[in-house]
């Protein structure tokens, strides 16, 4: 028997900020504040770190439920 697959959406239980983080966390099986701190580590670094954040509030849907 198969799971079902799950979409990515933004989360509206583990949200802190947008759901974003959380919406990974359920997507991909892992704890939300785990990819929370991942997210916050990964700003020590250059990059596009806040850009690439909006960008995915702006595309993943909102959770339905």
């Amino acid at each position: 028997m198969t799971t079902p697959a799950r979409r990515l959406t933004r989360s509206r239980r583990s949200k802190v900020v947008a759901g974003v983080c959380g919406g990974l966390a359920e997507r991909f099986g892992l704890s939300p504040n785990l990819v929370r701190l991942l997210f916050v580590l990964s700003c020590i670094l250059p990059g596009p770190q806040f850009v690439v954040y909006l960008l995915l509030w702006i595309a993943i849907p909102k959770a339905a439920y």
